[in-house]
């Protein structure tokens, strides 16, 4: 069996939009951009993103866009603005968007353990030597 031999890639998404932003690095972690890809199979790379608190929405989302989650009791639905959601978790807000877009599937936990975002531009993956994703748009 051959081994797939997992990259690793640096995203700036300081002013970038959430979503072009999330449609990129899940493709790369799907590893829809090589040559091999084959959907059974998980040989995506690994995506390191920095200032995930300074990304961006396009229109009236930052006011309108809410995240809804249930605690499984009755009456339990809760929501949550994206202002709220941005100022005490702005990680998790690139993370759902990733999440939702990679296929749902038992390969999605697993790529999901190699998407790693962090809210400022300092992160402990100096040694992998990652290299820079360009994204298109501002």
């Amino acid at each position: 069996m051959n081994q797939e031999t997992h990259k690793w890639w640096l995203v700036d998404a300081r002013d970038k939009v959430l979503g072009r932003l999330a449609t990129r690095i899940a493709t790369t972690l799907m590893g829809k951009s090589k040559p091999t890809y084959t959907p059974h199979v998980d040989a995506g790379d690994f995506v390191v993103v920095l200032n995930a608190d300074k990304v961006r929405l396009t229109g009236k989302k930052a006011e309108n866009k809410v995240y809804y989650h249930h605690t499984f009791y009755p009456g339990g639905l809760k929501e949550v603005p994206f202002k709220m959601m941005r100022k005490r978790h702005p990680e998790r807000v690139l993370f759902l968007a990733v999440k939702n877009m990679l296929p749902k599937n038992k390969l999605r936990a697993r790529r999901l353990r190699r998407l790693k975002i962090y809210a400022s531009a300092l992160h402990p993956h100096h040694a992998q030597k990652p290299e820079m994703l360009e994204i298109g748009g501002r």
